[in-house]
């Protein structure tokens, strides 16, 4: 399994339109092959941060799957205007689980 990580940073005052165009996303990317889950989280010490996780059989599941797919244009449509950065996006496998 391969662990996507990004942390988002977006204007705190359009934290809620964030949100609602997250759950508009979502099943975007979870129709996709290899997808096997996605957590959202806010951060609660710094406003309008997030961190994004998401679970991939695969990391081409991600990077040629998804990010080729037909999917991924509205995705990112609905969910690039709010970064402020653009997050750097990171793979992660698993070293030590409970």
């Amino acid at each position: 399994m391969i662990t996507e990580h990004a942390v988002l940073q977006i204007d705190p005052t359009k934290a809620a339109e964030f949100e609602a165009a997250f759950a508009q996303a979502r099943p975007l990317i979870a129709g996709q092959p290899g997808f096997l889950s996605l957590r959202l989280l806010r951060i609660d010490e710094t406003a309008g941060r997030y961190v994004l996780i998401v679970g991939w059989a695969t990391l081409a599941d991600h990077t040629e799957g998804f990010r080729r797919s037909p999917e991924y244009d509205p995705w990112r449509a609905l969910l690039h205007p709010f970064y402020d950065p653009m997050p750097d996006v990171e793979h992660a496998v698993d070293v030590f689980t409970d």
